[in-house]
């Protein structure tokens, strides 16, 4: 490939990295959001309502679950898994949301902290699409303190459990099948997981309502009261907060390709606006500020790509730890807000209209700044293996 043929919005060449069947794998989900989802994306957003319709054409994609082999699974790298949580989020970062939790929070649970007898019953039909799930973790007065705060209880009661409590933010539990539930055994203050049906007695989730960031992820308030999960449905290899903490170290990862796909997204409708506006009689991209600002915006994607593209590469070494995923996280989320803030500078107040796409960018952003752990507490996570001390309270 010569330099002329380098996409400028992959300003390094970075999808080289990938072997020709992966970028194949990488381009049919570029189509697919193109064609299938960009079109419908703004009415959905602005409903806050979630397009079942393009499910059949995930499934089409096989895109659940990548980086996990066997279990039908798709067993690829996570670099190109990485790639296309990029490029779901370029289009629309509810998407990309949607998918990470289905395929990287749940999935993830259940592979990671699951016996082989589960990941056979489980996970096949959810790389399929056949069961979506939802993973249960955040609380209403517990989130960053998850670790040891968690109030959501889990009794035993001979081959049953008995799960009660809430649990809030849940993305996918007002339509999916199954949420991983994550509760306090009453018995030894360990956190445990749990595959708990929907359908549950007991089960129930609520919509919840007002969002101005990721409307079309339907996230739920869900209340656990006497819920009975079988023994057989308890994760076997989830015996403390350290498990999950897994599980999060690996996923965290995921959502930092979110971040720069949104960053991306909002750059290259930027872009587009920029060579196609004109005042003062020629195109706003002929102007040194506006320059000024894409070039910056350039910066940021670009920095972002380099330090995701190598934890990917770390992780399909089994290098990466957590302090490398929380760093990416806390990184990019950062870079990613800066530039969807100028994008949405540069088209002035056209900027906050969903026709031009970047208000959505930006107040998606806010919702990835936020999740998988702040800033804050990645930053602490990333201070303690530079300092070898604990800042945590």
């Amino acid at each position: 490939m010569s330099t002329n043929e380098i996409d400028t919005s992959d300003f390094y060449a970075f999808e080289q990295l990938l072997s020709d069947g992966e970028r194949e794998r990488l381009h049919a989900v570029r189509d697919f959001m193109t064609a299938e989802v960009a079109p419908i994306v703004n009415s959905h957003w602005e409903a806050a309502t979630f397009p079942h319709e393009i499910v059949p054409g995930m499934r089409r994609l096989a895109i659940a679950g990548l980086p996990y082999r066997g279990f039908g699974c798709g067993g690829t790298t996570f670099l190109l898994d990485g790639m296309i949580a990029m490029e779901l989020a370029r289009t629309d970062p509810s998407i990309a949301t949607f998918n990470g939790v289905h395929g990287g929070l749940a999935m993830g649970s259940i592979y990671l902290c699951g016996s082989d007898e589960q990941r056979e019953r489980f996970l096949p039909a959810m790389a399929r699409y056949d069961k979506i799930g939802a993973f249960g973790l955040t609380e209403p007065d517990v989130g960053s303190g998850a670790s040891r705060g968690l109030t959501t209880t889990a009794e035993r009661d001979g081959d049953t459990w008995i799960l009660n409590g809430q649990k809030k933010w849940i993305g996918n539990a007002t339509f999916g099948d199954l949420t991983i539930i994550w509760a306090k055994d009453v018995a030894d203050d360990q956190v445990k997981g749990f595959v708990v049906a929907n359908s549950s007695p007991g089960f129930t989730a609520e919509k919840q309502q007002h969002k101005i960031a990721l409307r079309i992820v339907q996230n739920a308030l869900i209340t656990l009261d006497n819920v009975r999960v079988d023994e057989a449905d308890r994760l076997q290899g989830a015996n403390s907060f350290a498990d999950t903490a897994e599980v999060l170290r690996v996923t965290r990862a995921g959502v930092a390709w979110m971040a720069l796909g949104c960053a991306r997204g909002a750059y290259e409708n930027a872009l587009r606006y920029a060579v196609t506006r004109e005042q003062f009689g020629r195109p706003i991209g002929s102007f040194q500020l506006v320059q000024d600002l894409l070039v910056r915006m350039q910066g940021n994607i670009t920095a972002s790509w380099g330090m995701v593209a190598r934890l990917s590469q770390l992780q399909d070494q089994g290098l990466a730890e957590d302090r490398h995923s929380s760093l990416a996280k806390a990184f990019c989320t950062v870079r990613m807000r800066e530039t969807v803030g100028w994008a949405r500078e540069l088209m002035g107040g056209n900027g906050i209209l969903l026709e031009h796409n970047v208000g959505r960018f930006v107040a998606d952003a806010e919702a990835i700044y936020s999740y998988e752990g702040t800033r804050e507490m990645n930053t602490l996570i990333v201070g303690r293996s530079l300092t070898g001390r604990n800042a945590f309270v």
